[in-house]
């Protein structure tokens, strides 16, 4: 089954391969395809707040970026919790916890099967400290972990350091008293310039961290070609849009149209051609509106929010319940009129009038085609919303324009080419029952995926009401519904009385009862490859027959993992992972449980599971900086949250590379994407490349 219309996948990377459809979008993936994949979503400032006597506050406040969240203080067992770290405090000491403050959200996580507590937007984390001596110096930092639906952040710091007089003196028999605090050494290095130093304080090889520039993925990668199937599915979703019925009967007022106007041959050329601009301008402007009023930051949220997801899936319920006929989707007819009346009236005049401005006779070719959305909303509305909504969902700012632009070149070119030749009316089909028949069809997938979009908040709120053999036993139904309405056994209130089956009909129901034929071993636990993209992760099946693979990485260790490969002259996966990281638990137990993917990583690779948030203190601190930024490496995390920026100039989990045994890249890197077949393509193709 391949329904190109409905699996997008966004990358911004594919820039070569839209070069040879659309030159003009040259600039604009130029610019999308350098953005850093390095992410900053949360944004902290500190200060010492004096409460009078001998008593201050130390303050983090947070600007969360929208669809991220920080974790509270207190979580044991589970995501990263804020906490407060001292390294050197002198004339001060610790007053009771570090105490959150703001909105804080309590939620129950599955995968961790606890309470989870954290901030969305804001926060605010204090500490409240005690003045000891006259004079005081604070070095101190606030650890905390931010995720979004998708991704983790390594565990981060806010440093903060200060020092000065004490606003109260203390009695003079405590100046000489000893703050039992821990004061760390640290080793200074910047790994800008020389790796050799983190090498004796950290146990590191600086060749096997020598910073290692990925190839982009897409071009001759083969693993994504998110954009170029965007603009195709926009180009399938104009074509079957001609076939309904609201579209199909507008070409014979086209033709009447442009029957009226001169018949000189050059300018029927230039008429035509403006018809079809026209009609793809007026539909990429919508493409552009969604665009704009989104932002490319709120497009990358509506994919992780739950609710945006519950309005998509009803949007398209009510787009579904449409075309099956339970009502009419329709602007008002005043708009269409008036604008069809408007379109007349200047065509007459550039008909009078021999030196009527192109302009003008231009104007009234656009509102022809202004008319020809109008009319046609009823049947388009649902195509271009189910669009939209797919499109907007994956986050890339590029999706709905090219989407659109995708739509509207399928629409506009059998419309300019009537407009061109109009005696070809003659030769086109009526329209009849065979396109209410498209029209339900379209209204049984819609609700198909309507149900993937209720899946995305079933699993982001944990509710199980969309387990993965409930979300497959209403695709059964539906696609076996879908079947006996193409056999004619199911009628709708739009189809008429003397429906039959036809032979397209016949083959086309054929089609539908073997995918629903397909699904039914899902129900127990069959993998089902061809549509792991849109049914629930396999972790949500209640009742498998046969039990899932689990894989385990062999290293937990960059160096040692490295080491083995070179001594087997296999090829490495590095994994990029946490114990609080959401998404990386999903991508396991969905992606590699899978048997061939298990097989890849267990005996074709060797497997480093890199921990980011391992708290496993290194045997000496050491303070790095790169590109100007300080950073004070202190855990086994940390270490390898580092190797993750300097290496690859990456920030979030889960993040998958490909290296050979000498830490060359095979490949683009991979992040969370549960789509089974591409990750096993991505597999292969490094294997491909390998060369011990």
């Amino acid at each position: 089954m391949c329904f190109p219309l409905f699996t997008l996948s966004l990358h911004l990377n594919n820039k070569d391969s839209m070069r040879k459809i659309l030159l003009f979008f040259s600039v604009i993936l130029y610019v999308c395809s350098a953005s850093a994949q390095m992410a900053d979503p949360v944004h902290f400032t500190s200060q010492l707040k004096e409460l009078g006597n001998d008593e201050a506050e130390i303050i983090f406040t947070a600007k969360i970026d929208q669809g991220w969240h920080v974790y509270s203080t207190d979580l044991t067992g589970g995501p990263i919790a804020a906490s407060f770290n001292v390294v050197k405090m002198d004339g001060v000491e610790k007053v009771g916890k570090l105490r959150p403050r703001g909105n804080e959200q309590k939620v129950f996580d599955k995968l961790f099967d606890m309470e989870v507590r954290y901030f969305e937007k804001a926060a605010t984390f204090v500490q409240k400290i005690k003045f000891t001596k006259p004079e005081y110096t604070i070095d101190c930092y606030l650890e905390y972990g931010a995720c979004n639906d998708e991704m983790c952040m390594p565990p981060s710091e806010v440093a903060f350091k200060k020092e000065g007089k004490s606003p109260i003196p203390v009695p003079s028999q405590q100046e000489g008293s000893e703050d039992n605090v821990k004061t760390d050494t640290v080793a200074r290095v910047d790994l800008t310039e020389n790796t050799d130093s983190i090498n004796e304080a950290a146990g590191t090889d600086s060749t096997l961290w020598a910073p290692t520039p990925l190839p982009q993925q897409g071009g001759d990668e083969g693993v994504s070609h998110g954009l170029l199937a965007i603009f195709l599915a926009g180009l399938l979703g104009g074509f079957i849009a001609l076939l309904t019925p609201c579209v199909w009967p507008i070409i014979p007022m086209t033709v009447s149209f442009f029957l009226k106007r001169n018949k000189e041959r050059s300018r029927a050329i230039r008429e035509a051609i403006i018809y079809g601009l026209s009609i793809i301008v007026i539909y990429v402007a919508l493409g552009l509106l969604v665009t704009a009023l989104f932002g490319a930051n709120a497009l990358n949220a509506l994919s992780t929010n739950a609710w945006f997801n519950i309005f998509f899936a009803l949007l398209l319920i009510i787009f579904a319940a449409s075309f099956f006929g339970a009502f009419e989707l329709t602007l008002p007819s005043s708009w269409s009129n008036k604008i069809d009346q408007k379109s007349d009236a200047l065509s007459n005049k550039a008909a009078a009038n021999a030196t009527l401005s192109t302009l003008h006779s231009s104007l009234a070719i656009f509102l022809m085609a202004f008319t020809l959305v109008l009319v046609s909303f009823s049947c388009t509305g649902p195509i271009i919303g189910f669009l939209l909504v797919a499109v907007s969902t994956q986050g890339n700012i590029l999706g709905p324009t090219l989407g659109m632009l995708g739509f509207s070149i399928g629409l506009a070119i059998p419309f300019a080419f009537f407009a061109l030749f109009p005696s070809l009316l003659k030769s086109v089909p009526k329209s009849g029952g065979w396109m209410n028949t498209i029209k339900v069809v379209l209204g049984f997938i819609e609700l198909a995926f309507a149900l993937k979009f209720l899946s995305v908040a079933d699993l982001a709120y944990g509710w199980r009401l969309l387990d993965r053999e409930v979300f497959l036993a209403i695709w059964i139904a539906l696609f076996g519904l879908l079947g006996a309405y193409l056999m004619g056994w199911l009628r709708f209130p739009h189809d008429e009385p003397e429906h039959r089956t036809n032979v397209p009909q016949f083959f086309l129901g054929l089609l539908s009862f073997a995918f629903t034929i397909y699904m039914i071993p899902g129900l127990w636990g069959a993998p089902l490859k061809a549509i792991s993209a849109f049914t629930p992760p396999m972790y949500t099946q209640d009742y498998k027959i046969v039990q899932t693979t689990v894989v385990e990485a062999p290293f937990k260790d960059y160096e040692q993992g490295m080491a083995f490969a070179k001594e087997q002259h296999k090829p490495v996966i590095i994994d990029f992972t946490g114990f609080g990281c959401v998404n990386c638990r999903k991508m396991e137990a969905a992606v590699w449980t899978d048997e061939e993917v298990a097989r890849r990583l267990t005996q074709d690779y060797v497997l480093i599971s890199l921990y980011v948030d391992d708290k496993t203190p290194l045997p000496q601190p050491v303070e790095v900086e790169v590109n100007g930024q300080k950073r004070t490496l202190r855990t086994i995390g940390d270490k390898w949250s580092h190797l993750q920026a300097v290496k690859f100039g990456a920030n979030t989990q889960p993040f998958y590379v490909l290296l050979n045994e000498d830490g060359m890249p095979l490949g683009p890197s991979r992040s969370y994407n549960e789509d089974i077949q591409e990750y096993l393509q991505w597999l292969d193709n490094g294997l491909n490349k390998y060369k011990p």
